[in-house]
């Protein structure tokens, strides 16, 4: 018997649940159907959102050939069978295949480049799901030839909404009497992903005895505590990346190595979480220890050349290393109040005197004029202004007691 999820699964478009940025009625995507057009792309978004569904039903609407690999188990060979039949396919056809690749970001360089040239060609149209940054799993050739569509969890009214499909339109579930009195515990345990919620009520159900099913607040938190496990394609992925990050920057080493341990044990892509570490050096870390960012970098190289089981020896140190070192949002926070400074009040010109002035009608028009180059002074310093006239007493940066900075 199929698992709810797949029964669940849409049949037409107008039965997406969420994403209606993309799939609702004024959704990029249902206006490209509507044209009878879809471009190559990326769904990029977390676990249980849509993404298969929707690569399915595009090509569905737009009835055209579609094959589907999944990047974990398929390698250069079968993507090169299927362009194969893809090249076949378009002479008998007037539009392209559609090849639809889950988890496109485990693909490596070689096996994405044997696409490049069939999207180029416009030989096939393709859709690559994943859970990662594109602009960091996807090779750039390939990259510039797609659009990027982000997906979002879902929220809480299209939880119940299909929560209540699930109950009431299911061929199994609508035969059995179920009230749902609480749904929050389940809608937490979901974490905003479709996939996780109705795996989650079908649990529930199956090892409930009663003939009417109450789903409680209490019964979820009985029957699903001890069934959630570290998913490495991401069914808790984002908790305990988020627990290891949060336990780092609490200085607690050892939640962080228990937490480091349920990802590596789960077979959590190490480089994924060496990415994590470079980012939460600089930015719970920062100027308090400037170090911790080249030793975070330096962490990401060694596990890319070495690769597990050994890396998981350098991932401990650094996270060790990471979790008691002195901590400093003080750079991560200066950023971000220039950046809003910026979106709420725009950008001023560049002050003449810190212009460049490569050309004659430059100098004329009084461009550097004026500037002190600090090297000609005593200790390379010299008084100057470099912010525009308006903006002399901002202040972006806010140091913390922790910071190593020069105090000048």
């Amino acid at each position: 018997m199929q698992p709810l999820a797949e029964r669940l699964r849409p049949k037409e478009w107008k039965d997406l649940i969420g994403q209606s940025h993309l799939v609702g009625p004024n959704g990029i995507l249902t206006k490209f159907l509507q044209q009878n057009f879809i471009p190559s792309m990326i769904l990029w978004g977390p676990p249980g959102v849509g993404k298969t569904s929707i690569a399915s039903l595009i090509a569905n609407e737009l009835k055209r050939p579609f094959y589907s690999l999944s990047a974990i188990s398929s390698g250069v060979k079968e993507v090169r069978e299927i362009l194969e039949k893809s090249e076949k396919n378009l002479f008998l056809q007037k539009n392209s295949p559609i090849v639809f690749i889950d988890e496109i970001h485990r693909f490596n360089k070689t096996q994405q480049d044997a696409l490049l040239s069939a999207v180029e060609k416009g030989t096939i149209t393709l859709i690559g799901a994943t859970t990662e940054n594109p602009s960091f799993e996807i090779v750039p050739a390939l990259l510039s030839r797609m659009q990027v569509f982000v997906l979002h969890h879902l929220n809480k009214e299209e939880l119940l909404q299909l929560l209540n499909k699930a109950i009431k339109e299911d061929s199994i579930l609508s035969q059995k009497n179920i009230v749902v009195k609480e749904p929050e515990a389940l809608l937490a345990y979901s974490g905003g992903d479709a996939r996780k919620l109705l795996n989650g009520l079908e649990y529930i159900i199956q090892h409930s005895d009663h003939p009417t099913i109450e789903i409680t607040n209490d019964l979820t938190h009985t029957l699903l505590q001890n069934s959630i496990l570290y998913d490495k394609n991401a069914e808790q992925h984002y908790d305990v990346i988020s627990a290891f990050i949060k336990s780092v920057r609490g200085s607690d080493i050892d939640a962080a190595l228990y937490w480091l341990a349920v990802m590596l044990k789960g077979g959590e892509d190490p480089l994924f979480i060496a990415r994590r570490l470079i980012i939460l050096a600089a930015e719970d870390i920062g100027l308090a220890n400037p170090n911790a960012l080249l030793l975070a970098n330096a962490c990401f190289d060694a596990v890319h050349k070495i690769g597990m089981p050994e890396a998981r020896i350098i991932l401990s140190q650094v996270t060790i290393y990471l979790a008691q070192s002195p901590k400093s949002n003080s750079a991560y926070l200066a950023i971000d109040r220039a950046l809003n400074f910026i979106d709420k009040n725009g950008n001023q010109p560049v002050p003449l005197h810190l212009r460049n002035a490569p050309t004659q009608l430059m100098k004329e028009l009084n461009y550097s004029l004026g500037y002190k180059y600090p090297h000609d002074f005593p200790s390379h310093y010299v008084e100057q202004q470099y912010l525009p006239d308006s903006l002399v007493k901002i202040k972006f940066f806010e140091a913390s007691e922790n910071d190593k900075i020069s105090k000048k």
